[in-house]
């Protein structure tokens, strides 16, 4: 059932909604120059008219007006020009003012596409709805019925007369083929079909039972379980059950924010308030410590060349990640060489080359029936994070990471890739994926900590919205302690996310591009007492934040929501339902639902908070930007490692495509612990030189270089036999033997 009803959401999206826009668009762009032209001339001659009105007193007659205008335009090509604009420009009330009648009267020609599926949409479907929804699922219904009508009229849509809305009207009631009181069957279908579409992705309707298409209503904690269970969940998230007390001291907060960082601006040189409007200078980039560059290159040049594959069963032997990775029977009986199998399957997964290269017929932990056979009992989703959070655990007990962070920081950041094989859970996008024969990809959207390892990651089908995925990709880390801070782009932020993540217990820190449009807000705390403050904000002692026009947070929405807003929190943090379902259910048609204005009025506070300190630290400014650089530098690592197949993902069912993706995470993740390992230890012999490696130095140095790793052609698979010591570091002197190409 969710395959099917994706399956219809990107039907609608790409090849009917979207491709009848497009034609749309391009249909106003060919009669564009004829309307112009037409319009022109009439402004002209009504410009005419107005110069020759008489003034009060006076007298002017039409045939002198007429000579005027004609003079400016003739009578034919002003007649020409009315005849233009009633012919491109649709007359009449009825067709409303959406602009979207264009396209949607382009959208009626492909009905021959919809008409074959209705009947089983309608019936086979197990529909569920909320009270909005309701009458769309009547009206889906009841059109099997209409479509085997001969000369459907409007007795056939009674009661669903409100459904036909907009430009949707003028196509289905005043059709110049038909007499009323006959409708257009294909405009009447299109416009449920697109109702029906609309309400599915705010879950108003929902299929009984699905997974991804169900109610996330129904999967929250159940009302009797949450008056049972109510307080431990407030205890474990850290709310209070009255939120009157914690509101305040937010507001005290927010208060004691604005305080400071209104005293501040007057020394601070990067933000400024002038004439309503506040803005920051853009952040320049920190100069390196000095000698950083020197201990830089001469870690590089230390670490050891090393093949892919032996990388990772040398990291296998300080770890045992791979031991993590359970069968899938539960068994736990292993052969003494599935090591050797798992590591090749590692290297050909995340290399995206397949099994050839790796298969080995004389070994026979590595004969392709082998690896195929180990591929299907050991390589899931579950095993292979089992095995990334050991590895993310193992990697806290190497000195120098301590210098890089203290896991407590985690940005989320997307990765493309082009999808060339059909699938459901790819997307097109011609700036992403380009625009060739099947332009579609999806996007890996994973969390990386500040100690540089990955914590985990999320598919989502082609370039949707961020923000809708964040929080459900946090919900879903390897790693058993999870990160306080969450930094992200510019284009991933929303209030209700802001308000959603803080209710979970993160401080969601986004980078703003540009803070100049974005609102301020303040807390009242006479609105829990339902009065409102009097002159307060002149001498509240915030300096030119009061010339911003700072908008109030509606306490009463947050206080009337407040059991809602923590149950969601207790669903969410269980894993009994996704934050993507709940953030587009508080969502209708561009509307926040009461709830979802809750969350929204909540997210504010936090967001204000943010922006507060991001404006008065510019440590603060800079944390968020070093730690979406690693995100980045950790996709350039990814590019290299997942070479083959021109970096295509090759799958096109959506657990392949989690699990190939999640082998690509598991790589990077021993490829960021084997180089912790040995730029610890090149740091330590550069100090026991004598050359001073600073804490500063020490923490800009980087898990993520790769010019030592070779990836291509060579797949040796050979237990390392170093018994328990480290390899050689490289001599970092030019020209030294141990320079050249192994």
């Amino acid at each position: 059932m969710d395959d099917a009803l994706l399956l219809f959401d990107l039907l609608m999206s790409t090849k009917l909604l979207s491709a009848a826009a497009r034609q749309g668009d391009k249909e106003k762009l060919r009669t564009l120059p004829r309307l112009r032209t037409a319009a022109t001339r009439m402004a002209a001659a009504w410009s005419v008219v107005l110069d020759t009105l008489p003034g009060e007193g006076e007298a002017v007659s039409l045939p002198e007006v007429m000579s005027a205008v004609e003079r400016v335009v003739s009578r034919e090509d002003l007649a020409a020009a009315v005849e233009a604009v009633a012919e491109l420009l649709p007359q009449g009330p009825a067709e409303g003012d959406d602009g979207d009648a264009e396209w949607r009267a382009a959208l009626t020609d492909r009905y021959a596409t919809v008409r074959p599926f209705i009947d089983m949409l309608a019936s086979a479907v197990p529909w569920g709805c909320t009270e909005a929804g309701g009458q769309v699922i009547a009206a889906l219904r009841a059109l099997p019925k209409l479509m085997a009508a001969r000369k459907p009229g409007v007795g056939h849509i009674r009661g669903f007369e409100d459904l036909v809305a907009g430009s949707w009207r003028r196509l289905v009631f005043a059709s110049p083929k038909l007499e009323p009181p006959l409708i257009d069957r294909p405009a009447y279908v299109f416009g449920v079909l697109e109702a029906l579409h609309a309400a599915l992705r705010r879950r108003d309707v929902y299929a009984v039972g699905a997974d991804k298409w169900g109610d996330p209503r129904a999967r929250l904690i159940e009302p009797r379980l949450w008056v049972r269970e109510r307080a431990t969940v407030l205890t474990a998230l850290g709310l209070p059950a009255d939120p009157r007390e914690h509101l305040t001291r937010l507001a005290e907060v927010l208060d004691g924010a604005f305080r400071q960082v209104g005293a501040g601006l007057a020394a601070n040189t990067a933000a400024r308030i002038k004439d309503g409007k506040l803005s920051l200078a853009r952040l320049e980039a920190a100069p390196p410590p000095e000698g950083f560059q020197a201990v830089h290159d001469a870690v590089a040049a230390m670490l050891p060349r090393i093949d892919y594959p032996e990388l990772l069963l040398e990291v296998n032997a300080h770890t045992g990640f791979l031991d993590a990775i359970p069968h899938i029977s539960g068994s736990g009986a292993r052969r003494d060489d599935l090591d050797l199998s798992l590591a090749a399957l590692l290297v050909a997964r995340s290399c995206n080359i397949g099994l050839t290269p790796v298969a080995k017929p004389g070994v026979p932990a590595l004969t392709e029936s082998r690896l195929t056979g180990t591929e299907k009992g050991y390589f899931h989703g579950e095993g292979i994070s089992a095995a990334s959070a050991r590895l993310v655990d193992s990697q806290a007990g190497i000195g120098i990471t301590a210098d890089w962070g203290g896991g407590l920081v985690a940005s989320v950041d997307g990765m493309r890739f082009v999808v060339p094989v059909r699938s459901l859970h790819a997307r097109p996008s011609p700036l992403y994926f380009g625009t060739g024969k099947r332009p579609r990809g999806s996007t890996w959207l994973n969390t990386v900590s500040d100690k540089v390892m990955g914590l985990g990651g999320l598919l989502v089908p082609g370039t949707l919205r961020d923000s809708l995925f964040i929080l459900d990709a946090i919900h879903r880390l390897d790693a058993a302690e999870h990160p306080e801070v969450i930094t992200t782009d510019q284009g991933s932020y929303s209030d209700i996310v802001y308000g959603m993540f803080a209710i979970c217990g993160y401080q969601f820190a986004p980078r703003h591009a540009d803070i100049t449009d974005t609102q301020l807000w303040w807390i009242d705390t006479a609105m829990l007492d339902g009065t409102l403050a009097k002159g307060s904000k002149g001498t509240n002692g915030w300096g030119d934040f009061n010339t911003l026009g700072l908008r109030r947070v509606s306490l009463p929405a947050i206080v009337s929501n407040w059991d809602d807003m923590a149950r969601v929190a207790g669903s969410l943090a269980t894993g009994q339902v996704r934050a993507y379902d709940l953030i587009r259910m508080m969502m209708t048609d561009g509307r926040l639902t009461g709830l979802g204005s809750a969350f929204a009025h909540y997210g504010r506070i936090f967001k204000t908070l943010h922006l507060l300190q991001v404006i008065h630290v510019e440590e603060y400014r800079r944390m968020i930007g070093a730690q979406l650089n690693i995100g980045e530098s950790r996709h350039n690592l990814a590019r290299r490692v997942f070479f083959g197949n021109l970096g295509r993902l090759m799958r096109g069912y959506e657990r392949g495509m989690e699990d190939q993706l999640g082998a690509l995470g598991l790589g990077l993740n021993a490829i960021t612990w084997w180089n912790s390992l040995y730029i610890d230890a090149a740091v330590a012999r550069l100090e026991a030189g004598g050359l001073g490696v600073g804490p500063q130095i020490r923490a800009r140095l980087s898990p993520l270089l790769f010019e030592h790793i070779n990836f291509h052609g060579s797949y040796p698979l050979n237990r390392p036999n170093l018994g328990g010591r480290l390899r050689d570091l490289r001599d970092p002197r030019p020209g030294s033997p141990q320079e050249e190409e192994p």
